[in-house]
């Protein structure tokens, strides 16, 4: 069996275009599926703002290319609820509201919760080899000051492999697609360390539960590990749309 070191960084390669995770059977992606990408990654990652428009003309001549692979990208982008196109306007990074927030973690503790039921019931020793050393590379980024957003990462990382472990092709589809649109929330809400220690220590009991067969702890300890992802991004967006008042008070 590989190494659980080569087993993280196979998962790590298997997700680098995330938009596109869930495919099978194709081994490289078409020019606006690339360009697609690399913006999602960008948006993901802040670069690109909620409301920030996404100008065709600006990103053809940043990727050299017209404008219909920038076009069908950005309807790519809309697909997976990262991009929004208004009519006469263009296409705008996708500004989700609170309540928007709330239901998408709302609808990713039910799905997840089924993904958690399916790993209690199935799960191979490679895939508790890749938990093993992705939940060690959590705890080692917890204790870290200023993590760059790699917690994060590894944590979606860690989840899709999760669902992917599953066999369920349209529960990795759905919970991709509501995984993406909250990851770039989640770097926000997994800045501080001490949020990211509470977090990994709800990844190691989970393991815990998980490897001595303890399939009721596992499920609800998964269960509150999203619950609690969910509140501290609500909270944190909370924050933020309070910032503007405080400095004109």
């Amino acid at each position: 069996m590989p190494r659980p070191s080569q087993l993280l960084t196979d998962l790590e390669n298997a997700v680098a275009f995330r938009l596109f995770e869930g495919r099978q059977n194709t081994p490289t992606l078409t020019v606006p599926e690339q360009i697609a990408a690399q913006v999602g990654d960008a948006i993901i990652k802040g670069k690109l703002r909620p409301g920030e428009a996404l100008n065709e003309q600006r990103l053809a001549d940043s990727f050299h290319v017209s404008r219909g692979p920038v076009r069908d990208a950005i309807r790519i982008l809309e697909r997976e609820g990262l991009a929004t196109i208004y009519p006469r306007r263009g296409a705008v990074v996708t500004d989700l509201t609170l309540d928007e927030v709330r239901e998408i973690f709302e609808i990713r503790v039910g799905l997840l919760e089924i993904v958690a039921r399916k790993i209690a019931a199935n799960h191979s020793p490679e895939y508790l080899a890749t938990l093993r050393a992705g939940v060690e590379k959590l705890e080692t980024l917890a204790r870290v000051a200023d993590d760059r957003g790699q917690y994060a990462e590894t944590s979606y990382r860690l989840s899709i492999l999760s669902v992917r472990n599953c066999d369920n092709q349209r529960l990795t589809q759905m919970l991709t697609a509501l995984s993406l649109q909250t990851l770039r929330y989640s770097y926000i809400s997994l800045a501080p360390i001490e949020r990211r220690q509470a977090s990994a220590a709800l990844w190691r009991k989970g393991l815990d539960a998980l490897e001595r067969g303890d399939t009721k702890t596992y499920i609800a300890i998964s269960r509150q590990r999203v619950e609690e992802s969910g509140r501290a991004v609500v909270r944190r967006l909370s924050e933020s749309a309070q910032e503007p008042a405080r400095r004109r008070a």
